[in-house]
């Protein structure tokens, strides 16, 4: 990528999306559940919120800009529930991470999928209205994700007894998504997919198989919903995609480098770029970054943990970003953190200096860099 396009989308400082909820917005949302404020009062306290770290995200040097999710309890299924056709229910278990479980919510396809008119156009309406000169990124769950934690048994089989035609609506939702967004005035938008890095994991794989399904097929059709919902993408839209191993209040559920997915994954996807985390032990080595395809797909590199407070050593960031661009070119190469502060409104184990901390560390080691 030429030099000239390092002030585009992705950046050569870049984030994942979510930021620590503050305080006024939690004790809006305890407010709002017990009927003492109404919609539109919490509203006006998150777009306070939005706000600020709009303004505090531009302070720490940032050219990107999200809303933090701070509308969302959840990364992904405060999204679904906006979709038509998708359900949200109580499960009898919440999803199991590593030493810790999520709340027991869970979704299902109970109904033809469609985008509609989805509310979180509007949370991006408001994000580009106070932007400023930053681009604003939007952040949605990738495809995938709906189907891949319930499988066949969480689509209903009398509205999709193909589950072909389930792949193409989903691939279908998908576009018409990012068609909206763009509609909207979207420019840099970020698919959130935790399914690649489970098709990384021998313990994850295993689970699959034992369900009935094929890891390595599951890869090829996700590929294929990806391409089909990228399709017709207009060229001054950059879509990311961000493959995360799990982020649940500073703990994880998948580990294994990309190597068995990797040819597939950057070799196929087309998307503009790919948000990998490379914060430890559990994402392996780069080597799998020579599949990544020469020229305009980036590789946002994420070399700075978002788990903890404990802030990483620029010099170590630098020789690790000149180890990946042994696989893929510099001038292919972004940095970002790792994963997003608070993937859930309970937020990841650091305080909120801790977290600005750690974007001033990216934006840092960037303009050193490049």
């Amino acid at each position: 990528m030429p030099q000239s396009l390092s002030h585009r989308a992705p950046f050569r400082a870049d984030i994942v999306g979510s930021f620590l909820r503050p305080a006024a917005i939690k004790n809006a949302r305890v407010a709002f559940a017990s009927g003492d404020i109404d919609a539109s009062q919490l509203r006006k306290i998150e777009d306070e919120a939005i706000r600020a770290s709009v303004e505090q995200q531009c302070a720490c040097g940032l050219h990107v800009v999200t809303d933090g999710e701070f509308r969302r309890a959840w990364w992904h299924f405060d999204f679904f529930d906006g979709l038509q056709g998708v359900e949200r229910y109580e499960s009898e278990q919440g999803i199991q991470f590593n030493g810790v479980q999520t709340k027991a919510h869970s979704v299902r396809v109970v109904g033809k999928l469609g985008f509609g008119t989805h509310p979180m156009l509007d949370d991006f309406r408001y994000l580009k209205s106070i932007s400023g000169d930053a681009v604003p990124k939007m952040t949605i769950p990738s495809p995938s994700v709906l189907h891949f934690r319930g499988g066949r048994n969480a689509i209903d089989s009398n509205v999709y007894p193909d589950l072909n035609v389930y792949f193409d609506d989903l691939a279908t939702t998908w576009r018409d998504a990012i068609q909206a967004f763009y509609a909207a005035g979207c420019r840099y938008l970020q698919l959130d997919d935790t399914v690649w890095a489970y098709l990384c994991s021998d313990a994850q794989r295993k689970e699959i198989r034992e369900r009935g399904d094929d890891p390595d097929e599951l890869a090829h059709i996700y590929a294929q919903v990806l391409n089909k919902a990228l399709e017709g993408k207009p060229d001054d839209l950059v879509v990311g995609l961000h493959v995360c191993r799990g982020n649940f209040r500073s703990t994880w559920i998948s580990e294994g480098g990309y190597e068995p997915v990797a040819e597939v994954l950057f070799g196929s996807v087309n998307v503009d770029a790919f948000f990998l985390e490379y914060d430890n032990d559990r994402s392996g080595d780069f080597a799998p970054l020579r599949f990544v395809r020469p020229g305009h797909q980036q590789v946002v590199l994420g070399l700075i943990t978002t788990k903890n407070g404990e802030l990483e050593n620029p010099e170590l960031i630098q020789a690790r970003i000149n180890e990946a661009a042994q696989y893929v070119d510099l001038n292919q190469i972004c940095l970002s953190p790792q994963c997003g502060f608070a993937s859930t409104e309970e937020g990841n184990s650091l305080t909120p200096e801790q977290q600005w901390d750690k974007v001033r560390l990216v934006t840092g080691v960037a303009e050193k860099v490049w």
